[in-house]
């Protein structure tokens, strides 16, 4: 081992949360995060309700969000990363009212995994095929 690997076993991932309000507390997320002493940076492209086998789903928007949430979690665990350790989460939905209608779901995810997040929604006109929700995410170790 040399020297540059041996500091950065000594640095510990510290994670602070940056909210000058209170209002984003229900809602289950934060307004930043910081990052100090990272060991290593997952950007994961937006994960969608596509089955293994590669179909899009034509199911509602809260099945796909399901599918969506279980296709991140798959791809982030066998990077050897994990959920609590998401720090940016885009989420882009073809509807708003839709999304917000199942929005405990999401809600119970971040929950689960003691998620605080930066996030960001954003509405846009079409996804790929039939697909309503799209899932974005940064982790870190």
């Amino acid at each position: 081992m040399n020297r540059g690997e041996s500091l950065a076993k000594n640095y510990k991932m510290e994670k602070r949360e940056i909210n000058p309000w209170k209002w984003q507390d229900a809602r289950n997320y934060v307004q930043a995060v910081e990052v100090k002493n990272v060991e290593s940076t997952l950007y994961c492209s937006g994960q969608t309700a596509i089955s293994a086998e590669g179909e899009s789903s034509n199911a509602d928007m809260r099945s796909q969000l399901i599918l969506a949430i279980e296709n991140l979690e798959k791809l982030i665990s066998e990077a050897g990363f994990e959920c609590k350790n998401i720090v940016r989460l885009n989420i882009y939905s073809t509807s708003e009212e839709e999304l917000f209608g199942c929005f405990d779901v999401f809600q119970n995810w971040t929950e689960k995994h003691g998620m605080k997040q930066a996030t960001t929604v954003l509405g846009v006109k079409s996804l790929f095929e039939t697909l309503k929700v799209e899932l974005e995410a940064t982790v870190v170790k």
